[in-house]
């Protein structure tokens, strides 16, 4: 089955980015490709891109779709939790632009074998790398109600947690919760939805998010790859956000109020002692969100939240 992959925002997001000819940019996070073949172009003739990817089959997609750009494209099989180390050795120390898409590929969800959307179902496994970390049926089958719980509310904000948590213990005394199938029809029973009000998104949509986001320590490698960013970027350089979920967007606003400001000492405190200065400038003010147009046609970018800032001389 032929998977179409449509970048969200792709105009605004080049337009926050601002490539140039000769420029040096990173996206964090390559997925299909879309937003790395259109800064690419931006960046025409001599620009370069550097990007990553923890899915090998993506930087393997990728990889063969724009061999045109030759050596402009730079892969690598990496988390963007390790930009600090990766970009320096492959010759991306300083970098004009720097990019993180925080959503799934169309690709990924559409994988049987991952188990990332219920739609395609499939293994519950969710690992961005396979060689990392534990497959979600494992928490689902090893942690106790109480632990699922508390993992459904904090990643997924799922108000009917405890209903579903004790759900999952329940029917896995008798018959494991070990395919995305499985666990879709279980929290659809659990938490059936009201035929006068018709849903937007599945049930099970919060509950897959927390999985997925505890499996890859998602959060983690998001605060990470933000602050390895400000020592890539030279004076100038932009930082540019797409994010789809409250918990992701709340980091990278928290951050980017962070690095905006000055000082950041106790009131009661007569003078400095801190030493911060503002190393950003916000470009988006306010956030940017999708048309209504881009999500008549693409549904998948209605939850998209783009934020950018410049980073400013030291």
């Amino acid at each position: 089955m032929e998977v179409l992959h449509s970048p969200v925002m792709q105009d605004e997001v080049l337009g926050a980015l601002a490539p140039q000819a000769g420029s040096l940019q990173i996206d964090a996070t390559v997925g299909g490709g879309g937003h790395t073949e259109r800064i690419l172009e931006a960046a025409n003739p001599d620009g370069r891109v550097l990007g990553f990817d923890a899915d090998e089959a993506a930087i393997a997609r990728v990889g063969q779709r724009l061999s045109r750009f030759g050596d402009r494209l730079v892969l690598r099989c990496a988390n963007f939790r390790e930009l600090a180390d990766v970009a320096p050795e492959a010759g991306f120390g300083a970098v004009d632009g720097l990019f993180f898409d925080l959503g799934l590929s169309s690709f990924q969800l559409a994988d049987r074998e991952r188990g990332f959307g219920f739609r395609a179902g499939g293994p519950l496994d969710m690992r961005f790398d396979a060689t990392h970390g534990v497959p979600a049926a494992e928490l689902l089958s090893t942690l106790d109600a109480d632990g699922l719980a508390s993992l459904f509310r904090r990643y997924g904000e799922e108000p009917a947690a405890w209903r579903i948590a004790k759900a999952i213990v329940a029917e896995r005394a008798s018959t494991p919760v070990g395919t995305a199938e499985a666990l879709a029809a279980l929290v659809e029973r659990v938490v059936p939805g009201n035929p006068r009000q018709p849903r937007r998104t599945h049930p099970a949509t919060r509950v897959f998010q927390a999985l997925r986001i505890a499996v890859n320590d998602e959060l983690g490698a998001l605060e990470a790859g933000l602050a390895a960013a400000m020592d890539l970027l030279r004076p100038g350089g932009r930082l540019v956000v797409l994010s789809y979920h409250s918990l992701e967007d709340r980091i990278v606003k928290q951050f980017l109020a962070g690095e905006r400001r000055g000082c950041i000492c106790p009131p009661q405190v007569p003078i400095c002692v801190c030493g911060h200065t503002p190393r950003l400038r916000l470009v988006t003010r306010p956030s940017q969100t999708p048309s209504d147009a881009e999500i008549a046609a693409n549904p998948r970018a209605r939850s998209a939240r783009l934020r950018a800032a410049e980073r400013l001389a030291a």
